[in-house]
């Protein structure tokens, strides 16, 4: 009898999707593709999909936009 070993399958993110992350447009998405930013797969009907984590990585990574109350923050 054979096993069947069952692998965890990554999620994978639309351009949509990740655009939406990052509050760009779709577009935006694929030109960081195509410089190499991210990381695209292509399905067979020749669709972008990214790797859910290499995208959470990449939005974990650019630091916070501050705020105008961050400006009332004490300093030293």
């Amino acid at each position: 009898m054979a096993v069947r070993q069952q692998q965890e399958v990554e999620p994978l993110l639309t351009p949509a999707e990740v655009a939406a992350l990052f509050r760009v447009d779709p577009k935006t998405v694929t030109r960081w593709a195509n410089s190499g930013k991210l990381t695209s797969i292509r399905t067979l009907g020749g669709h972008r999909r990214y790797l859910e984590s290499e995208v959470r990585a990449l939005l974990e990574s650019i630091p916070a936009p501050r705020t105008a109350a961050d400006s009332d923050l004490p300093r030293g």
